[in-house]
């Protein structure tokens, strides 16, 4: 399929073909007919895209100090990669669009092929040809709907809430300040409402065509007249309420708001502009400042827009998802006319020409709209990219390619005898991305494009955590080499599944490599501290300061990250595993009750075959100044300390003996060379299974035990 690209590095604008994205539950697959062009949001992402590295952090300062803050952590390489990856990849743009559901996830019972719909959401509503659209983010339509004017979908609710922050009653006057998109959308919802709708632009030509569609007075903010204006309009009460729909660096917005509204009005922030204000206009009339959160609540949380889950209408009357049916409705019962809006149409081919039209300003518009080819014949088809297989031993596929992949396992996996075949992810930008970065010969959004080619013997899987052990079976069934990503399961369950599965085979004399990204055991200040204490009984501690993260991030999730438990301190047990030689035998653990119920701070304290005993301090409460890792081994006398895989210190007989690198090393490198040695070489995967196997046990007993409150025996 076609889809348009944007790659932040510079500015550039593609229109590429990219795998179709993958259908996840409670999403429906829908082809695009219709998509507009946000121009205020679009506009200064591919704006801040063309201007050189010390423009984009003066546009994004934020992002900017993550950089360096990265730096000082993870040294210059490390952080160089991370950056690296977003500048160069393809990225998605558009968030509203209109078209025809094509399929529906097993789950979605309220959307059926051939139903006609309205989509929204960044990174969703796609300017593409397909696009994959959580239910929550999508509106049926009417019989008869006109999908050109349904595609103003987002926009148009993005004005609605805006409108319901108002809260304005019947013949009420509202002060509209910026009439784009956005600003005339407002006014026409406005007036439809029986609300008096006051314009107000800098533009006159903006300003001429409000007035004859959407005001019933307009001003240019310069008119030396308008608060008098105002006042006379009104009977000299002053407006009831504004909503600033401008996008302006400057606060003239806010001050004129202040400046027209009467005593206890309401001013809303629709548009993008600061806050601060002038103090006495705001405080001599006790005005009520207001955002307005994008289409309406349910915007930004996770659960609802992504789980589609639902508030009830008597407690949260207007969600994001019902101030898009109400948009609708009011469009095709005639009760608001939009037409008007699109001033310009481009095929999905032109659309870098509509970007240049709106960023160079030399013609007027408003809405931009692109049109699609609902004819051309679109498949589920592999994507070939043109980059030459070296035709090597090893034949390489990626499910998923994240951060991870990208910034950790991939710069770490070029080799003469590597061959980098098919890469799939669950969008076809980044599928594509990640393809012609590397140079994987073909991208896909179908998973039997991987099992069922026999040039691929190698399958790494990057995805999220809930997808592991479905992957992990389906490359075991097909025969592959896995590489897996940490943890190799969400659930006992699927473990005993995986373990049963792979032990067959190896009874049989045919199992694959099988691998879990246990890198920290290969770090080579690990491997100091191993060779000079040895194996046998030892004492361990490993203090994780993890930081905390927001209980709405997907790693919480106990259906898709499993929580930080399973989904990270899996690590650090098999670090301990390794350490002392021995397979963890018993494991108690205690956490720490907070409100929120993360359970990601926690004790875990290990017993081990050899009778070597270890905790795992994983801290979700600590000081982000404090480095995140540190470990102590002490056995027979010494004792060894790594702190954040920056330096060792090993304590015996005589001096301290003090081992630095130059910047942080989980090991990343070394576990890829070993790996893919083994491979080379015919010889059994790193990290035997039993202690993949042991380790996931002991991490799913862990949880076991801080709920149950009970040490258990492994």
């Amino acid at each position: 399929m076609k889809q348009l690209t944007h790659k932040l590095k510079d500015g550039t604008l593609d229109v590429l073909e990219v795998p179709t994205p993958l259908l996840s539950d409670g999403q429906v697959l829908v082809r695009n007919h219709f998509s507009v062009i946000s121009a205020g949001t679009e506009g200064s992402t591919v704006s801040t895209g063309r201007k050189g590295y010390i423009g984009k952090a003066k546009e994004r300062p934020q992002q900017a100090k993550q950089v360096i803050d990265s730096v000082r952590t993870k040294g210059v390489v490390q952080t160089y990669r991370a950056v690296m990856k977003k500048l160069d990849a393809y990225s998605p743009l558009g968030y509203s669009s209109a078209g025809e559901v094509i399929e529906v996830a097993p789950d979605v019972t309220e959307f059926a092929p051939g139903d006609m719909v309205a989509c929204a959401g960044a990174g969703y509503a796609n300017h593409a040809e397909i696009v994959a659209v959580p239910v929550n983010l999508c509106v049926k339509l009417p019989e008869g709907a006109r999908l050109n004017l349904a595609a103003y979908n987002t926009v148009g609710s993005i004005s609605m809430q805006g409108v319901r922050q108002a809260e304005l009653n019947l013949g009420e006057t509202c002060i509209v300040i910026g009439l784009g998109l956005i600003g005339q959308l407002a006014c026409l919802l406005l007036r439809a409402s029986g609300v008096t709708v006051i314009g107000v632009d800098i533009d006159p030509g903006i300003l001429e065509v409000a007035k004859g569609h959407c005001l019933d007075a307009g001003f240019l903010a310069s008119d030396a007249g308008l608060a008098s204006a105002v006042m006379e309009a009104t009977d000299g009460i002053g407006a009831d309420a504004a909503i600033i729909a401008a996008a302006s660096k400057s606060d003239g917005p806010v001050n004129l708001a202040g400046e027209l509204l009467k005593k206890r009005g309401k001013v809303v922030i629709l548009g993008r502009v600061p806050t601060g204000f002038d103090f006495e206009s705001y405080y001599k009339k006790e005005l009520d400042l207001r955002m307005s959160c994008s289409y309406g609540p349910g915007r930004y949380d996770p659960s609802y827009e992504e789980g589609g889950c639902d508030y009830p209408a008597g407690y949260v009357r207007w969600t994001e998802n019902r101030n898009m049916r109400a948009f609708q409705e009011l469009i095709h019962s005639s009760r608001i006319d939009i037409e008007y809006l699109s001033t310009h149409t481009f095929d999905l081919d032109e659309a870098p020409q509509a970007y240049d039209l709106i960023l160079k300003g030399d013609e007027p518009h408003l809405g931009v709209v692109l049109k699609y080819d609902v004819e051309r014949e679109i498949g589920r088809r592999k994507i070939i990219t043109g980059s030459a297989s070296t035709g090597g031993k090893i034949g390489v596929a990626f499910v998923g390619a994240g951060s991870y992949a990208m910034g950790s396992l991939l710069p770490n996996i070029k080799a003469s005898d590597v061959s980098l075949k098919t890469v799939m992810t669950s969008h076809g930008t980044s599928s594509r991305s990640v393809a012609d970065r590397y140079g994987f010969e073909a991208c896909t959004s179908n998973e039997d494009d991987i099992w069922n080619d026999d040039g691929i013997n190698t399958v790494f899987i990057t995805t999220r955590h809930n997808s592991h052990a479905g992957y992990v079976l389906s490359a075991l069934k097909a025969g592959k080499n896995v590489f897996v990503e940490k943890p190799l399961s969400l659930t006992l369950e699927e473990l005993e599944e995986i373990a049963g599965a792979y032990r067959e085979l190896a009874e049989g004399g045919g199992a694959p490599s099988l691998m879990v990204g246990f890198n920290r055991r290969f770090s080579p200040l690990t491997t100091a501290l191993k060779d000079r204490l040895g194996e046998g009984p030892m004492s361990m501690i490993y203090r994780v300061n993890a930081g905390a993260m927001e209980p709405d991030h997907w790693m919480q999730m106990p259906d898709v990250g499993g929580g930080r438990i399973i989904g990270e301190a899996c690590h650090f047990i098999d670090y301990l595993t390794f350490m002392n030689g021995s397979l963890p035998v018993e494991v108690s653990a205690a956490v720490m009750e907070e409100p929120d119920h993360l359970e990601d701070t926690v004790n875990v304290s290990l017993r081990f075959a050899n009778g070597s005993v270890g905790t795992v301090s994983y801290f979700a409460n600590g000081s982000s100044k404090l480095p995140k890792e540190y470990v102590e081994i002490h056995r027979g006398g010494q004792s060894g300390v790594l702190s954040d895989y920056t330096e060792t210190t090993l304590y015996g007989r005589g001096k301290p003996r003090k081992k630095r690198l130059s910047s942080q090393n989980k090991g990343q490198p070394e576990m890829m060379k070993a790996y893919l040695d083994s491979l080379r070489q015919g010889t059994p995967a790193p990290i035997p299974f039993e202690d993949i196997y042991a380790v996931m046990l002991a991490t799913f007993k862990a949880v076991e035990s801080f709920r149950s409150r009970r040490t258990l025996s492994l």
